[in-house]
């Protein structure tokens, strides 16, 4: 038996972030009436996004699968939080995450969003193809390709650092 390999790890920085950006932003033509930024990993790139493209009506949903070890293709997801119909109807909405590894989180926020009669393009900063439950479709706007676990700069566990406790005395 072949033992699987682990895969490469990536640990961007904010500017690698930047850099990934500044390569989506010039994809976009036209402009969004809406942004919808999935939580958590899209909340960073959806809003320098929305900043660079002066984007101001901004949304959120929040989608939840079942662990890891439940059957992928027959999973139901739970919508956390998710935008009312009123507020994507008949508008052009950018939908943003981090990354489109599985496609499951971006896929079914914009089915929803697409059901309330928005016209939808999503964005992400890494498309992961090879890993993709959703052959036929792809981000409208990405980044880069990669195979890699990407760790972004918001990622990095903040409880293993040290911190110190800022006093006046310390400005």
């Amino acid at each position: 038996m072949r033992r699987e390999e682990s895969p490469r790890q990536e640990v961007l920085t904010w500017a690698d972030v930047d850099a990934l950006i500044d390569q989506l932003l010039p994809q976009m033509v036209g402009s969004f009436d809406s942004l919808v930024m999935i939580t958590r990993g899209g909340i960073i790139p959806g809003g320098l996004i929305a900043e660079a493209l002066n984007i101001k009506h901004i949304l959120t949903a929040a989608v939840e699968f079942p662990a890891e070890d439940a059957p992928r293709l027959l999973a139901w997801p739970t919508f956390l939080q998710f935008p009312e119909e009123e507020l994507t109807r008949g508008r052009r909405v950018l939908i943003v995450d981090d990354v489109w590894t599985h496609g499951r989180h971006i896929m079914t926020v914009r089915g929803r969003v697409e059901a309330s009669g928005a016209r939808v393009e999503t964005a992400v900063l890494h498309y992961k193809p090879a890993a993709s439950l959703f052959p036929h479709h792809k981000p409208t706007y990405f980044a880069a390709v990669t195979d890699a676990y990407i760790v972004y700069p918001w990622e990095i566990d903040r409880r293993l650092r040290p911190s110190r406790v800022m006093t006046p005395e310390s400005f």
